[in-house]
């Protein structure tokens, strides 16, 4: 069973290109939505209380950091 992921990044955010790295490397399909080139993901972000990035949705779970230890949990 395949839980849907999603991360939002930045461009700039060393710890989103890390988080992006580990999803790849585990083989995890994810969605990314970059908070730098798009308004409408900038604004769903903070609408849910976020003001920095990463943050990464694992099913109904959300990831604030790049957390592997939690992300290993969730993605079991």
């Amino acid at each position: 069973m395949s839980k849907n992921v999603v991360i939002y990044s930045s461009d700039t955010c060393a710890y989103c290109h890390h988080a992006k790295e580990y999803l790849k490397a585990k083989g995890v399909a994810y969605e990314e939505k970059n908070v730098s080139k798009d308004m409408v993901a900038r604004k769903e972000l903070m609408a849910q209380g976020f003001m920095g990035v990463p943050v990464i949705k694992v099913g109904g779970e959300i990831v604030q950091g790049f957390d592997q230890e939690r992300l290993e949990e969730l993605l079991r």
